[in-house]
């Protein structure tokens, strides 16, 4: 079965799912034949045929539901202890500078909690409980405004190239302006 974009199964639609496995598993012991079972229970023959070989090779176990295929979840604890770390800054946490990417709190998150998210999970995650994106400011803290003035009043002057003066000429590179 496809989903739509919106993912998987909800856990109360898992459960009724996994009632029509059992239903089928019921009448697998019973005898009756796939195209029984699927008319009867409203799905395809080969959804019945999968069941009955799971359920040949490892019995109820096999037929019954492996769970939520989500993404690991982070508790509300964990996800305290999260934002309490991501409050102390990258720095803390080995890296050199004070920008926290997603990367980072992705590799943050594998580290604390042995878990892992994808960037876009994270992102995912974040959002969720209130985090937003920001935009760091032009000025880097390390920036130095005398340093600056001193380039721009020393320095500057010599490396620039001089204003050609403001005499006529033609846009042809091959033909020089005349006088």
């Amino acid at each position: 079965m496809r989903y739509a974009q919106g993912g998987g199964l909800t856990d109360t639609e898992r459960a009724a799912r996994e009632r029509i496995r059992l239903q089928a598993m019921e009448r697998f012991e019973g005898g009756e034949k796939n195209r029984e079972i699927a008319t009867a229970l409203r799905v395809s023959e080969r959804s019945v045929e999968r069941w009955r070989r799971q359920w040949r090779e490892r019995g109820e176990a096999g037929v019954l539901s492996k769970g939520s295929p989500g993404r690991p979840r982070l508790g509300e604890k964990q996800i305290g202890r999260l934002e309490r770390e991501l409050e102390r800054g990258p720095l803390a946490h080995g890296w050199e500078d004070q920008r926290w990417t997603l990367a980072r709190v992705k590799t943050l998150i594998g580290r604390l909690f042995h878990v892992g998210y994808t960037v876009e999970g994270t992102w995912a995650l974040l959002k969720r409980h209130g985090w937003s994106w920001q935009q760091p400011t032009r000025r880097a803290i390390e920036r130095d405004d005398q340093a600056v003035e001193l380039w721009k009043k020393e320095v500057w002057p010599r490396v620039k190239a001089p204003r050609r003066l403001g005499e006529p000429g033609s846009s042809s590179r091959t033909k020089p302006g005349r006088p």
